[in-house]
């Protein structure tokens, strides 16, 4: 058994809950923050038997998609300096996953 701990960007989450959900698999929902842009993320802890994990990732990477948006970030504060907000085109969306082997599980 693996536990997967999966982030996502929201506007990703509820979808890809669903789906996961249709698949029978049980997912826990837990909001996050991400650091650069500050935007909104949902970390996903699944459980998954090891005979069903190409399949899980199979529906996560179909469910998950990158895209490019713009951002507008203020510049560092230098003395002497404009302080012109700069639009950046960022990636976001896609899925951050990490995968751990399970030694013992319970349900009670």
């Amino acid at each position: 058994m693996k536990l997967i701990i999966s982030i996502v960007q929201d506007v990703d989450s509820e979808n890809l809950i669903q789906r996961l959900n249709e698949e029978g698999y049980r997912v826990t929902k837990i909001s996050s923050t991400g650091g650069f842009l500050r935007a909104g993320n949902t970390t996903l802890l699944s459980g998954v038997n090891d005979e069903e994990y190409e399949k899980f990732m199979d529906i996560m990477e179909s469910n998950s998609k990158t895209r490019i948006i713009t951002k507008t970030i203020s510049p560092v504060n230098i003395p002497g300096q404009a302080m012109i907000p700069v639009p950046v085109e960022v990636k976001v969306g896609g899925a951050t996953i990490f995968v751990m082997n399970v030694v013992d599980f319970k349900r009670f």
